[in-house]
């Protein structure tokens, strides 16, 4: 008994260490923008610590649609990027996760009168292909009716850029190695709902919500006056098929952490809500952002479904090994009543007519000794106080009584 007892205290413990769920690391593409990778750290950083997820960083950086090639071709597991990417399948919104943005930056003297006239002929870098600002870019770029030879293109920001159009959050940064840019209005704050350019914008393109820069942002010289531009949601995105309990956990662990992002940057994160609103995303909705949405929780078997699994299985074979020790316990036991059994029985048959009354008593004497020793084993639980049992006692009690008479 002490043996089971210890067995299946053992099993309770390997179980409740099989269901200790290890954190999950999620690969995060690194973004090619200096604010994103900043605020990726920021993750890492506070995931790092008491956490069911774990982010890392993936070594190359990229962003837009090459962010979502890295996904889909399973060499990061989630990703930063902008609202305006075009739907593609197999890529769902996991939540917006901070506003972004449309900031367009012109060098001081450029004509700035119109659009057309602020883009032709200038050096424009508008981020790497297939980002969100390259996309809007070219948008805008249509719309104005410009040709590829009307501009050209500057592969990163530098001082030879005349024009810099790039989705950013607010940051007193972005603009401080360029004292001679100015920001560019798309128009007045008053005319935002009066059927404006970015009423027409935000029309064409729901992703988009207007915005304004306020006076004095990036200091008086940058920005003497309010500037009317366009937003757009900055989206953590995963696989498709990414585990819904993972994805479930890892919205858990954002807004269990924005405290924390909101003391770093409380212009992004101060308004991150627990009901945040995903019905903007130009991609599908992730399951477990559905689920996340509904409070529908994973079920325990759902978020631990491979542990429990391992656990069964473990506890399957301990079980095996228990019954069959049992087996063996039980077969070693009739053994040894067995072998009581031929004790009895050969004492029984060693007297005939001719044995004298003293054997007789001796014999008596030797199977009431057997008995003693039978019941002695009984108490070390040596033997069981089954039917083997009860048929020894009768067995013996029968040979007593015959040689009595």
């Amino acid at each position: 008994m002490q043996v089971i007892k210890a067995t299946i205290l053992c099993i309770g413990m390997v179980f409740l260490a099989a269901c200790e769920k290890q954190p999950t690391e999620l690969r995060l593409v690194v973004p090619t923008s200096i604010t994103d990778q900043e605020i990726a750290r920021d993750l890492v950083e506070l995931t790092e610590r008491e956490s069911r997820v774990q982010i890392v960083l993936t070594s190359i950086p990229e962003a837009g649609e090459s962010a979502l090639d890295s996904l889909m071709a399973g060499t990061a597991d989630i990703a930063l990027v902008s609202n305006t990417l075009p739907f593609r399948e197999g890529i769902a919104t996991v939540m917006p996760f901070y506003p972004t943005i449309l900031h367009i930056a012109y060098r001081e003297g450029r004509d700035a009168s119109s659009g057309r006239t602020l883009l032709q002929g200038a050096k424009i870098f508008a981020g790497p292909v297939g980002s969100g600002s390259r996309l809007i870019f070219e948008t805008i770029t249509r719309r104005l009716k410009l040709d590829k030879d009307d501009f050209s293109y500057e592969d990163t920001a530098s001082d030879e850029m005349d024009v810099a159009i790039v989705f950013s959050p607010v940051s007193p940064k972005l603009l401080a190695g360029y004292p001679d840019f100015r920001l560019f209005s798309l128009g007045s704050p008053e005319d935002i709902g009066q059927g404006s350019i970015v009423d027409a914008a935000v029309l064409l393109n729901p992703s988009l919500m207007p915005f304004v820069i306020p006076q004095g942002t990036y200091g008086l010289t940058t920005t003497p006056q309010p500037v009317v531009t366009v937003a757009v949601d900055k989206l953590l995105v995963a696989r498709n098929d990414l585990d819904s309990s993972v994805v479930y956990d890892l919205i858990n662990e954002i807004l269990r952490l924005r405290p924390a992002l909101a003391a770093k940057r409380p212009g992004l994160f101060a308004r991150l809500s627990t009901d945040f609103d995903a019905s903007r995303s130009t991609f599908i909705l992730h399951p477990g952002t559905q689920a996340y949405l509904q409070r529908d929780a994973p079920t325990i078997y759902e978020r631990y479904s491979g542990v429990a699994e391992v656990g069964v299985t473990v506890m399957i074979t301990v079980f095996s090994a228990i019954f069959a020790g049992v087996r063996i316990f039980r077969l070693r036991r009739k053994n040894r009543i067995d072998t009581f059994y031929k004790k009895v029985i050969d004492l029984r048959n060693s007297i005939n007519d001719s044995t004298t009354v003293e054997d007789r008593a001796r014999v008596v004497g030797e199977l009431r000794a057997l008995q003693n020793t039978a019941f002695d084993a009984l108490i070390d639980e040596r033997l069981a106080a089954d039917e083997s049992f009860q048929i020894f006692i009768a067995l013996s009690n029968d040979a007593i009584d015959r040689l009595a008479k």
